[in-house]
């Protein structure tokens, strides 16, 4: 196969203004209306064998794209609904519609949820769990729309970074369920899907996968937050046997459904208080380990936010242990052997634009190499691009 892929998509972890909305109190409980407008300018070099992501609005993934430059972007609506009792049971409901430059409308969130205040929820539909590789503040390149779907791409490295199982599949639904402990929370998030839309065009180490049956992941986290520390561990993990595969030469069917993933994630903040981490300094590190079949991959990273400034950098190492030999249809890494990618990501952050203080703009940039051993000739592929990004709330 080829290494793995790169990234990354960087959503912001605070700096946010609080959204501005109408809200209306019902005899059901409260609506709320709000929506953010978010339009980029790109400009990147070749993919090459750096990125598997599709990093465009267009719908098709070219992974002989040329030197690109382009206008992208979506804005968002939302519509949420809640109601609490005074014996701290409530129940509510999500839905984010998006339409982006591509004419077409999509769909960010989509839930409904119910349980009891500071004690335990239920949640099931379209949505993301927990984050285990925050990556800070927005900078380039983004993962375009869902987390789980066409993560992975034969010819490419991948940064495995616990997105697999987090949520927003176009072919299924989650269900959760959180319980809080006291400074302690455990989730565990089930997702439903087909599980070959993991992998573009269904290929996966120059095989043509069939979906047999879908796929359960489960994964749970344990995390705990004070007011200046984080830290939270998980798993996700695919539980049905035989989900999909391929028929080798001999015509044996092989399982390639068994992955297994393991992260940890830690932040800090300087202030004392993540609500206002902004004000000061926050760091946030994290791991992630995928066991898959005939695959390993290993991810590490740190961040660091100083007020508008946001440096990173992401490690990544592949070891890929066995790769169709009658494929060549494609223009990537096509044997065995292990790969290693190298990203460092910068962000600057001008808010209140024109002294509108829902109105930011955000310079990112990002510089990756793709590293081969000597099975593979050696040598290195380099990738880098540069964004600015139009944020508005209203």
């Amino acid at each position: 196969m080829k290494s793995s892929s790169l990234i990354l998509g960087l959503c912001c972890l605070y700096s946010v203004p609080a959204l501005a909305s109408i809200e209306w109190q019902t005899p059901q409980g409260e609506l709320k209306l709000y929506g953010d407008v978010e339009f980029n300018v790109d400009a990147a070099s070749k993919k090459k064998q750096l990125t598997s992501v599709k990093t465009t609005a267009k719908k098709d993934f070219d992974a002989d794209d040329i030197n690109r430059w382009d206008v992208n972007g979506r804005i968002l609506i939302g519509l949420d609904g809640k109601r609490v009792l005074e014996n701290q049971n409530y129940a509510g409901f999500s839905v984010q519609p998006l339409a982006d430059l591509s004419g077409k409308v999509n769909l960010d969130d989509a839930d409904f949820y119910f349980g009891k205040q500071n004690d335990w929820q239920l949640k099931i539909g379209r949505f993301e769990a927990y984050d285990m590789f925050p990556l800070g503040q927005d900078t380039f390149i983004e993962y375009s729309g869902n987390t789980s779907n066409d993560l992975y791409h034969d010819g490419f490295g991948y940064i495995y970074m616990m997105k697999e199982a987090r949520g927003r599949s176009s072919s299924g639904g989650s269900l959760q369920l959180i319980k809080n402990l006291g400074g302690f929370n455990f989730e565990v998030n089930t997702m439903i899907k087909d599980g070959t839309t993991l992998f573009y065009d269904d290929l996966y180490h120059g095989y043509k996968l069939k979906n047999d049956k879908n796929v359960v992941y489960l994964r749970p986290v344990i995390s705990y937050k004070d007011q200046d520390f984080s830290i939270a561990a998980a798993v996700e993990s695919n539980v049905v046997n035989n989900a999909y595969g391929y028929h080798d030469a001999n015509g044996d069917w092989q399982d390639q459904s068994k992955r297994t993933g393991y992260g940890l994630t830690m932040s800090w903040n300087s202030v004392g208080d993540f609500s206002r981490a902004s004000e000061g300094l926050l760091v946030n590190m994290s791991t992630a380990y995928l066991d898959a079949e005939q695959e390993k991959d290993f991810t590490a990273g740190i961040n660091a936010i100083w007020q508008q400034y946001a440096l990173g950098y992401i490690f990544a190492a592949n070891d890929i242990k066995a790769f169709n030999p009658a494929y060549t249809n494609f223009n990537g890494l096509d044997t065995v052997g292990k790969y290693k990618v190298h990203t460092v990501h910068a962000s600057y952050l001008i808010p209140n634009v024109m002294d509108m203080d829902n109105f930011n703009i955000y310079l990112g940039a990002y510089w990756s190499m793709l590293d081969r051993d000597e099975k593979q000739g050696g040598g290195d592929e380099h990738r880098y691009g540069g964004r600015v990004r139009f944020k508005y709330f209203f």
